[in-house]
């Protein structure tokens, strides 16, 4: 039970990130009853995705990454489409923790300390790379009490949110922004980077994996709906970007460290998942050094962000459709190989429509880019 207990908290941790934080701006243009019926949708395709890959890891032996499977299965050059489809959804994910969770410490410290957003992203980025450093023994217990706070943070926001709550705001719909959603959505509900140390916490024991793999994408879906329902309901069109301010300006000033403290809590988890993700592929599935693979997955982020690259809602929505998206069929085609390979056997024909349901979202959010934005 403790190590199902331990799988499960990274496993939530990694997928509640910065992601949820772009949930509430979106449903504010696209409306709330869109994202129920994208989450709806998109969350059964990410549990369809995350079991087979999570099956993958288990009858394979091996320390691997997803370009190591992919390799294994596929061949040489399907690996590096993998790692360039790998290292593109961590780093963007990890650049748009680095932006949310620096701008958060500043909220939260600079009215007492001072500072520019700068320094406050250094001081995340500085913690979160000395923990990748030690690696997983020491972000699964952070995870285990980060979470704990953060349940405990998101029911207080409900009791605060009651009397000033709106069911008019969750009405309001414009299907102009039908697309905009989704790659927000496909990136908020994706944990696969970290299957692979599931099972290093987990062993062999395919029940369990299973539970944690369904059990944490919905406990996940229900916590966005519930955060997406609070601030939505609150804050209507005045909805901020990163939902936190936002929501601290329209319940005053007693919510806003609390509000600060939760987002906190959110980005630095999966910045600390994630940043190991990257590093333990670079690591195993490519001969990297070990410490030369973590200076790769925890500087990369910073330097984009030091390059200007801090337009969160807009590089989360472009990493989910096309990175995750792009990830989602690979791991299709590599669940195929893995079924002839393994056990000569024939893929669900209704697995065969996943790839076209990415490849329209893909399109959709191209289009939302292009032509609405």
């Amino acid at each position: 039970m403790r190590n199902f207990l331990k799988a499960l908290a990274v496993f939530v941790g990694t997928i509640i990130g910065v992601g949820i934080f772009g949930l509430p701006y979106v449903a504010s243009k696209a409306g709330f009853f869109v994202i129920v019926l994208y989450f709806l949708f998109i969350t059964g395709i990410a549990i369809a995705i995350h079991l087979i890959y999570g099956k993958i890891c288990l009858e394979t032996k091996g320390v691997h990454r997803l370009p190591g499977y992919v390799e294994q299965y596929l061949g040489n050059g399907w690996k590096k489409i993998a790692i360039l489809l790998t290292g593109f959804a961590i780093t963007g994910a990890s650049l748009a923790y680095l932006i949310v969770g620096g701008e958060f410490l500043k909220f939260l410290f600079a009215p007492a300390f001072g500072g520019s957003a700068l320094i406050y992203t250094l001081l995340f980025f500085c913690l979160g790379a000395y923990l990748i450093f030690r690696g997983i023994k020491s972000i699964s217990q952070v995870e285990i009490s980060f979470l704990f706070v953060f349940f405990t943070i998101l029911i207080i926001f409900f009791l605060k949110a009651f009397s000033s709550f709106n069911m008019a705001y969750l009405t309001m719909m414009d299907w102009k922004f039908f697309a905009f959603p989704y790659g927000v959505i496909l990136f908020s509900l994706c944990g696969s980077a970290i299957v692979p140390e599931l099972k290093e916490i987990l062993g062999n024991d395919k029940k369990k994996l299973k539970k944690v793999i369904i059990s944490g994408i919905l406990i996940a879906a229900v916590c966005y709906l519930f955060f997406v329902f609070i601030i939505l309901g609150t804050c209507g069109q005045n909805t901020s970007k990163e939902a936190m301010s936002g929501f601290s300006l329209s319940l005053g000033n007693s919510i806003i460290g609390l509000g600060f403290i939760f987002g906190i809590i959110a980005c630095f988890t999966s910045f600390l998942t994630l940043g190991l993700t990257l590093k333990k592929s670079l690591w195993y599935d490519f001969g990297l050094s070990k410490n030369f693979s973590w200076f790769i997955a925890c500087f990369l982020p910073l330097l984009l962000f030091l390059a200007g690259m801090r337009e969160f809602i807009d590089i989360i929505g472009i990493t989910g459709a096309l990175a995750i998206g792009g990830e989602g069929v690979i791991i299709i085609f590599l669940y195929r190989a893995f079924l002839k390979k393994k056990f000569s056997q024939k893929m669900n024909p209704l697995l065969y429509f996943l790839p076209i349901f990415f490849i329209i979202g893909i399109g959709l959010q191209i289009f939302y880019f292009v032509f609405t934005k």
